[in-house]
C-alpha cells in the first residue's frame, strides 16, 4: 500500500489538504472549538502515515514546497492592518510595549522552566521561539542549536492552544479592550491564534497581525542574547 501511495506524485499535498478539509468539516459540524481544523488535520495525517507505514521523511519531502506559502500567507495579514490603521497609529506605544513584554515573558518562561526541571539546553533552545510564526521560529531555534522539527511542532501546538483558549482566557482575565486582546493573542500564539482574533473582531485581527511581525523581529534579536542564560 505504501509503495502505491508513494507512486502518486501529489499524494502528500492531497493528504494534507484532505485532512485539513475533513477537520474543517468536523469543526463546522460539531461547532466545538476543541475540534480545531489544524489539530484534527495533524492527527489525521499522523494516523494515516502510521497505518500506511510511510516514513515521515517521505511525507515531508512531498509537502516541503508548502512551507514557502507561509511567508505570503503571513504577508496577507497586512489587509486587516491597513483597514484599522488609524486605531493602530493611535495606540502604537501601548501596542509595542505590550508586544515587547509578551515576547520577553515567553522566552524567559522557557528559560525558567528549563532551570527548574533541568531540561536539556537543546530542548529549551528549541522551545524558546514557541510564540512566533514558524517561518521565523524554526530558523532562530536552529541558530541557537535547537532542533528544527521540535521547534516547529512546539510552535504549531502553541498556536493551536492559543486558538482554542483565546476567547475563554480573555473572558477569565476580563480583557475587554480589542487592542489589548489583539496584542495578547498575536504575541502569544502567532498566525494560528490570529485566525481566532479575526473571528473575534476586525480590531483584534489587525492588532494581532501587527503583533506577529513585531514579536518575530524582537524574538530574532533578543532570543540569542537570552539563550546565554539557558541551563
Amino acid at each position: 500500500m505504501a509503495e502505491f501511495i508513494q507512486s502518486i506524485p501529489v499524494w502528500g499535498v492531497t493528504l494534507t489538504l484532505g485532512a485539513f478539509a475533513l477537520g474543517t468539516w468536523l469543526n463546522k459540524k460539531t461547532g466545538m472549538a476543541i475540534f480545531n481544523p489544524l489539530l484534527l488535520g495533524s492527527i489525521f495525517v499522523i494516523v494515516f502515515l502510521s497505518l500506511a507505514r510511510i516514513p515521515l521523511e517521505d511525507y515531508q519531502e512531498r509537502v516541503s514546497f508548502l512551507n514557502y506559502l507561509l511567508l505570503p500567507a503571513t504577508v496577507s495579514l497586512a489587509v486587516p492592518l491597513y483597514e484599522q490603521w488609524q486605531i493602530l497609529r493611535k495606540n502604537a506605544v501601548a501596542v509595542l510595549c505590550g508586544i515587547a513584554a509578551g515576547s520577553v515573558t515567553s522566552m524567559v518562561s522557557i528559560i525558567a522552566v528549563g532551570w527548574l526541571l533541568r531540561i536539556d539546553p537543546v530542548i529549551s533552545a528549541s522551545m524558546m521561539t514557541k510564540s512566533v510564526t514558524t517561518a521565523i521560529g524554526v530558523e532562530v531555534a536552529q541558530e541557537l542549536g535547537g532542533i528544527g522539527s521540535l521547534a516547529g511542532s512546539v510552535i504549531v501546538l502553541t498556536g493551536i492552544v492559543g486558538n482554542l483558549s483565546a476567547a475563554a482566557l480573555c473572558r477569565i482575565c476580563r480583557l475587554r479592550d480589542p487592542v489589548a486582546r489583539g496584542v495578547a493573542i498575536g504575541t502569544g500564539s502567532h498566525a494560528v491564534g490570529t485566525a481566532k482574533a479575526l473571528q473575534m473582531g476586525p480590531v483584534e485581527g489587525a492588532v494581532s497581525s501587527v503583533s506577529i511581525a513585531v514579536a518575530g523581529v524582537l524574538t530574532a534579536v533578543i532570543c540569542p542574547l537570552l539563550a546565554n542564560f539557558l541551563p
